[in-house]
């Protein structure tokens, strides 16, 4: 009988035929790890959408987790949002992402994976966090209140894989890990006008107003705050290398039961200049005008990545490629939607 076939990479030897559950595969990030994934050559890789599987439902999770026996878990399910949604939907945000967080970490232990790898965001960090933010910066000072209940649940999602490794690391295996994200935008972005993100939010404002022949386009804020930016592709490969990390050489590189390590482009841009280099990749020809009566949100969030750099992986895409792809993206879906239309 030969052998399973084998990838060598960063340190880890994986096991194609390993069976790998991607929570949240058809959303911007899961489905970007889905195409990683399958670019290296892994086989069995598993994915529930919410309508066959709600993953705040505990039972029914636990039933998902007896009959698939995934090895290892991305999870990358979490509802999400900008200022907006954040701001009307306070509650859903907490619950949701607590409950999720809770029954696939869980659901993963019980079932005996050891492998498992936790999707954050850049504001757990605090509101004034010094600059660049660094790991260490984590429950150092006060979050910026408009999207408070989302960083307390992610901060919670750190703190079960940091505490499952410590309590189970030695007897069981486990190796629970998270990543920090920066803003992340590209192929399979929420472009809802209210609930989106600001570099899918931009795209369409400019878009339909180009169509409309607008005179302007209005930007929430003064756009003088700065927010680091990172190709969701980029970040699905930083995924996968975090997850191939050699277990001995990680913990060498991290602090003792530190789970969780920043992942940005290592560089920022304001909100105003950014709004700017959308109208150009978009085409739109009118002005600019801001609504300060709007929240601008944290000054600044630039995330420092140096500790990801030094276990050997760098971001592929730059900013301005990068909206290129995503308004293609954006039209792309526009397209699907007008042919169901």
């Amino acid at each position: 009988m030969s052998a399973k076939p084998s990838l060598q990479w960063a340190n880890e030897p994986f096991d194609l035929d390993s069976k790998i559950y991607v929570a949240g595969h058809r959303g911007m990030v899961g489905s970007a790890i889905v195409r990683q994934l399958k670019a290296r050559g892994y086989r069995r890789i598993v994915g529930r959408t919410h309508a066959e599987l709600d993953l705040t439902n505990q039972a029914a999770v636990n039933r998902f987790f007896t009959i698939e026996k995934p090895e290892q878990v991305y999870l990358a399910a979490a509802k999400v949002g900008g200022i907006h949604a954040n701001n009307t939907y306070p509650a859903e945000f907490i619950y949701d992402n607590l409950m999720v967080q809770a029954n696939v970490i869980h659901a993963a232990h019980e079932h005996g994976v050891r492998k498992l790898l936790f999707l954050g965001s850049s504001c757990i960090y605090p509101r004034l966090a010094p600059q660049p933010m660094a790991e260490d910066a984590l429950l150092t000072g006060v979050l910026e209140p408009t999207n408070e209940p989302y960083a307390v649940a992610k901060i919670a999602g750190i703190k079960m894989c940091e505490s499952y490794n410590r309590q189970y690391g030695e007897s069981h295996g486990t190796d629970y890990r998270s990543v920090m994200p920066t803003n992340l935008y590209g192929p399979g972005d929420n472009y809802h006008p209210t609930n989106s993100h600001v570099v899918p939010a931009l795209i369409r404002r400019f878009h339909e107003a180009k169509l409309a022949g607008a005179a302007s386009v209005v930007i929430w804020g003064t756009g003088m705050p700065k927010r680091e930016f990172l190709y969701v592709d980029d970040m699905a490969a930083a995924c996968l290398h975090v997850m191939g990390l050699n277990k001995r050489d990680y913990q060498a590189q991290t602090k003792p039961q530190q789970a969780h390590i920043n992942v940005g482009s290592g560089c920022d841009i304001a909100i105003g200049e950014l709004a700017m280099l959308v109208k150009k990749t978009v085409g739109y020809e009118g002005r600019i005008e801001f609504d300060t009566d709007k929240p601008d949100g944290a000054p600044r969030k630039l995330m420092d990545s140096a500790l990801l750099r030094k276990l050997g992986w760098t971001p592929a895409v730059d900013l301005q490629r990068g909206l290129e792809i995503a308004y293609c993206d954006f039209m792309s879906q526009q397209q699907v939607e007008a042919t169901l239309d």
